[in-house]
């Protein structure tokens, strides 16, 4: 009887973690168009300014519902969530997930029941859903591995901080950055992974330096994971500018220490909420969407164009 009564309150906990995560939009309440973000975690500041450019840029369309949910990095909570909106036979599904090829069923369950699946940022391995829109992830990690081999006249050790290992945005912007490395026989790479959390970088961190590992410089897969490096370096006395360090995204953190000189650079990475918002218009108006929309990617930036270029968040 214990462990029965044990089961159903795990249940109940279960029940309850995914109805706190999902959340609704005050954008349109009683519209009968609705779009929901299935989102993988909230926690992560660029997820969070992902869902949210989304849910901006929704607001003036009144006659829109706008649901979302947090798995909170959980992929069965996610799967849960989207099986959530599916019973809710929502219009659009827009989903951010960890992992490529474990939510598969579920996404090819939504496109069979009618429903328009944007897949965002991170690919799946399916083609079953109505469009992916992501941006040239190798290309990110080429124009890190380019600017960091130039910086280091081709010479020394790197730190690739790499995000989440399942998702394929982390898997291009690696073969991105050590196709670079590779041209470089005096550079040596060594990899960690960061989870694309600061916290997660920052242990990371803290085990290279008592293992007495000394880097010329750093590229991290996301701004969130080089500020945590940058804290275990300012705890332990290191000038981070005494390091070149490139990171992913630009943020404002990031942009505040370019000009001061504790980051070297960062490549701009859209959020991708606009671009997803006028898919979803062009759903809505009836238009046909190509299977894969390109958000293009193409700004370093550095102390040389900081003050000129917006940061994504």
């Amino acid at each position: 009887m214990a462990v029965k009564r044990f089961i159903t309150m795990l249940l109940m906990l279960f029940s309850v973690v995914a109805q706190a995560s999902t959340g609704q939009g005050e954008t349109g309440k009683d519209a009968n168009y609705v779009v929901a973000f299935a989102q993988d975690t909230l926690k992560n500041d660029f997820r969070r300014a992902q869902l949210f450019e989304v849910k901006n840029e929704l607001e003036p369309h009144r006659d829109i519902q706008f649901l979302y949910s947090d798995a909170q990095g959980k992929t069965s909570l996610l799967i849960h969530q989207i099986k959530q909106f599916i019973r809710q036979r929502v219009d659009v599904l827009i989903v951010g997930t960890s992992d490529a090829r474990v939510v598969v069923p579920v996404i090819e369950e939504a496109h069979e029941k009618g429903i328009k699946v944007l897949i965002l940022d991170r690919g799946v391995e399916t083609k079953r859903y109505t469009s992916f829109l992501n941006s040239d992830n190798v290309l990110i990690g080429r124009m890190g591995g380019e600017y960091i081999a130039e910086r280091l006249n081709g010479e020394g050790l790197v730190l690739l901080m790499e995000g989440l290992k399942t998702a394929d945005v982390t898997q291009d912007r690696t073969q991105g950055f050590m196709d670079v490395m590779a041209q470089y026989p005096g550079i040596r790479v060594i990899q960690r992974t960061g989870n694309y959390l600061r916290k997660d970088a920052l242990i990371e961190m803290e085990k290279l330096l008592a293992e007495g590992v000394q880097v010329d410089a750093i590229f991290s897969e996301s701004d969130s994971m080089l500020s945590g490096i940058r804290a275990v370096l300012a705890r332990h006395k290191i000038d981070p500018a005494s390091i070149v360090s490139v990171g992913c995204d630009y943020t404002s953190e990031a942009r505040a220490a370019i000009i001061q000189g504790s980051q070297t650079g960062s490549v701009l990475f859209p959020l991708g909420g606009k671009a997803t918002v006028k898919a979803v218009l062009d759903l809505k108006a009836g238009k046909q969407l190509p299977a894969h929309i390109n958000i293009p990617v193409n700004t370093l930036v550095t102390r040389g164009n900081v003050h000129h270029v917006k940061p994504v968040f």
